[in-house]
């Protein structure tokens, strides 16, 4: 897992190929997610506080949801509406290679450095950006890379609209899912 995670780390489409054709990936694709999420809860709370354990929990559910997600709506997007003749591809492929993809989300734990911390963050964004546009490429055998990144940028958009209307509908259930930093005095 550990090799797979570094490939993916250094952009290398070998390790998506790879993960995409190994079924038995996707628990080692869902580790890596917890990995990610575990690591940019403590980030988050070495930099705001709050309360640990629900934070981090918060964090791994919300991301491992999110993982889920992501994957059905590349799956959507990248095989049937922006599809070429090769794409041959599962919700599986894209779960094991946007998962492995995450492995650069990693270094949100260093999100509390001052002044480090969010230029860290920023970085890990963008190569998890790029990240998800080189395993959604090879999970839908594209040639392209341009419709890879259509891929991607489609399903930011339809992801960011979830997330707001799910939001929008547990705030009004009284259930808070967005992580919110402690009161002044805390």
């Amino acid at each position: 897992m550990l090799n797979r995670m570094i490939g993916a780390a250094l952009l290398r489409s070998s390790a998506y190929e790879d993960v995409e054709h190994d079924p038995a990936a996707t628990l080692q694709a869902f580790l890596v997610v917890v990995i990610a999420s575990l690591a940019g809860g403590i980030g988050l709370y070495l930099s705001e506080g709050g309360s640990l354990v629900s934070g981090i929990g918060g964090a791994i559910v919300r991301a491992v949801i999110g993982w889920g997600l992501w994957a059905l709506v590349t799956f959507f997007v990248g095989a049937t509406i922006l599809k070429t003749p090769d794409t041959q591809a599962s919700w599986g492929q894209l779960a094991r290679g946007t998962g492995f993809a995450q492995t650069p989300s990693i270094l949100q734990v260093f999100v509390f450095i001052p002044y480090l911390g969010p230029v860290i963050g920023f970085a890990a964004f963008i190569w998890w950006i790029v990240a998800m546009v080189i395993a959604v490429r090879q999970a839908l055998d594209y040639t392209s890379t341009i419709r890879a990144i259509g891929v991607v940028l489609i399903g930011l958009i339809v992801m960011f609209i979830a997330l707001i209307i799910i939001a929008a509908i547990a705030g009004l259930l009284g259930f808070n899912i967005i992580p919110q930093p402690p009161a002044a005095g805390s």
